[in-house]
């Protein structure tokens, strides 16, 4: 899959440069080759001599080694990988790419480049949530810098939340998405997938029958094709595909949230199966059942995120795709949801408890656009997705 490909691996001062380790083992066995550049903190936590063995490669890390500089060696460095990826991307990496500074190796490669870029970011979570820092992520997200997380999970600060760094194996993939040669190689599609929960009290919420499986075939059929994917799932049963910047969430309000932060995009489908209503004033404290009462649940409107990204006057997708998960009148309703919405596609299925699809591994569908629906035959969720990403392929040109 990577054979012939040359990756420059920067590796950034973090307790989760260790994985840069398994990520150039990783890429070498699938045939890539991998020149590392070890920035001065980066080497409080792995040696040179580690990465150049592993790597088979002169490790470089002094921006003024005039053997190199002679001939401009930063220059070749930055232009002769066919990739530059960050690992792992602090906080102070970012916010040199972002604002153009370049002060030692690194990032005057990252400046000097005219290859693509992939970061994996790694910080402690509230580092990862400073204004600064999105902001920062917003902007390199606009130059067209590829993410791969960073993902929710405990960090070696002993705190918990989104700021750790991707495993290998999912850098890995995300390398050989970004140096794919398919149609949609250099485009950046979100895609939401599985059902949000709505809380009643901390122990019961609202939900749906939404496996995912449809969001996350669709998902990985088109990194198959090449796209850099955001993935924005809420708590399926089926797994996220590799390859993907994967956001996490639970709640409508955190998916229109995480769907904001995604964009720009040059396409976006929306799979997932969002809750329309949410209770009003979630119970901070377990609901207790009482003898002959039954509680009394307020339900208020959850956001559109559909509609509000269809409608949007600036950064809206060229290419907007919804999905109608209908039980009657399945052509009717979708066709007038697409108008509705707004959006450009209406993937439409009939998911009325006799057909197995809600939750099933596959699905029949009709494509409706503003020319017209198409109907496809049964078929497996896998096989509809790939479909569906050709025909957005062809769509983004």
């Amino acid at each position: 899959m990577l054979a012939g490909k040359r990756v420059l691996l920067i590796v950034g001062g973090g307790i989760a440069a260790f994985k840069a380790v398994d990520v150039i083992r990783g890429l070498r066995a699938q045939g890539a080759s991998v020149t590392p550049v070890l920035t001065k903190a980066g080497s409080e936590f792995v040696t040179p001599l580690t990465l150049s063995v592993l790597a088979g490669s002169k490790v470089y890390q002094d921006l003024f080694d005039l053997t190199e500089e002679i001939e401009m060696g930063h220059i070749e460095l930055s232009r002769s990988a066919d990739l530059v990826v960050v690992t792992p991307a602090t906080a102070d990496l970012l916010g040199k790419m972002a604002n153009g500074l370049a002060n030692d190796l690194a990032s005057t490669l990252l400046m000097a480049t005219d290859k693509p870029v992939l970061v994996a970011p790694a910080m402690n979570v509230r580092m990862w949530e400073h204004p600064a820092t999105q902001r920062n992520v917003k902007l390199l997200k606009s130059d067209g810098v590829l993410f791969c997380g960073p993902v929710e999970g405990s960090m070696a600060c002993g705190e918990f939340g989104f700021g750790r760094m991707s495993e290998p194996d999912e850098i890995i993939a995300a390398i050989g998405a970004a140096l794919s040669e398919g149609p949609l190689k250099g485009k950046h599609v979100l895609v939401t997938s599985g059902p949000t929960h709505e809380p009643i009290d901390p122990v019961r919420y609202i939900a749906n029958r939404s496996s995912g499986q449809q969001g996350s075939a669709i998902a990985a059929a088109l990194v198959a094709l090449g796209a850099h994917v955001t993935f924005v799932t809420g708590p399926a049963d089926a797994p996220p595909p590799q390859g993907v910047t994967l956001v996490k969430v639970e709640t409508a309000a955190e998916m229109k949230t995480a769907v904001e932060a995604a964009l720009p995009a040059d396409a976006a489908v929306f799979a997932a199966a969002v809750a329309d209503w949410r209770v009003a004033s979630a119970s901070g404290s377990k609901i207790k059942k009482e003898a002959g009462k039954l509680p009394t649940l307020e339900f208020a409107e959850n956001p559109d995120i559909l509609k509000t990204v269809s409608h949007m006057s600036e950064g809206r997708p060229r290419l907007v795709v919804g999905f109608a998960a209908e039980t009657d009148d399945v052509i009717a309703n979708a066709t007038a949801k697409r108008a509705r919405k707004g959006c450009d596609w209406i993937v439409a299925n009939d998911v009325s408890p006799a057909t197995g699809i809600m939750g099933g591994s596959e699905n029949a569908v009709t494509l409706i656009t503003e020319h017209g629906s198409e109907t496809w035959e049964r078929m497996g969720k896998a096989e509809v997705a790939e479909r569906l990403a050709r025909k957005i392929a062809a769509a983004l040109g």
